[in-house]
């Protein structure tokens, strides 16, 4: 990154952080993705408490970009397609108020075009039922723990890493390929 180039951040919840993570790492223009936790009121929750669904946080990754070359609406469009933003506090088998549909937004213009895209797509009946997806402002960023982090290029043949993870980021690879980095 050159000292002229202007970044934004976005925090978003999609179920399991390790699935966006390995999604969003892989678009032309992000710069960094780092899972952790957001929008609960426990100081520095550990994954263990999070898991229990009691501190109010989502699974969620901090997601840096440069919106010269991806713009928040492009983020979005990878965010709904990417997961069921249908199903309250659930994804698959991952069940909990821990992986629920969330965009965290850290500025007035990515709340709005949140909103309006979240709107537009239950317009068009885009989902068979209605979006349920969180939009609130970012609260407090918690890294999750060292072990998460590039969780699914370091363990392709852990379990859920074949069964979950690989599914959703093929699936993401042929629906944007033009997106990919190279």
């Amino acid at each position: 990154m050159n000292d002229t180039q202007q970044t934004e951040t976005a925090i978003l919840g999609a179920g399991c952080f390790w699935c966006v993570e390995a999604v969003y790492q892989q678009l032309q223009g992000v710069i960094s993705v780092q899972s952790g936790y957001c929008g609960g009121t426990t100081d520095k929750p550990t994954y263990k408490e999070v898991c229990t669904g009691t501190t109010g946080h989502a699974e969620v990754c901090k997601v840096v970009f440069d919106p010269a070359v991806i713009s928040f609406t492009e983020l979005l469009e990878v965010f709904w397609s990417v997961h069921d933003p249908t199903t309250l506090n659930r994804q698959g088998a991952d069940v909990g108020t821990q992986y629920r549909s969330a965009i965290f937004y850290t500025n007035a213009a990515q709340k709005e075009l949140a909103e309006t895209y979240k709107k537009q797509l239950d317009a068009a009946h885009t989902f068979s039922d209605p979006i349920v997806t969180q939009i609130t402002a970012a609260t407090e960023f918690f890294p999750a723990e060292d072990y998460h982090a590039d969780y699914f290029n370091r363990n392709p043949n852990q379990g859920y890493c074949t069964m979950v993870v690989r599914p959703k980021v093929e699936k993401f690879k042929k629906a944007f390929s033009d997106k990919l980095k190279k």
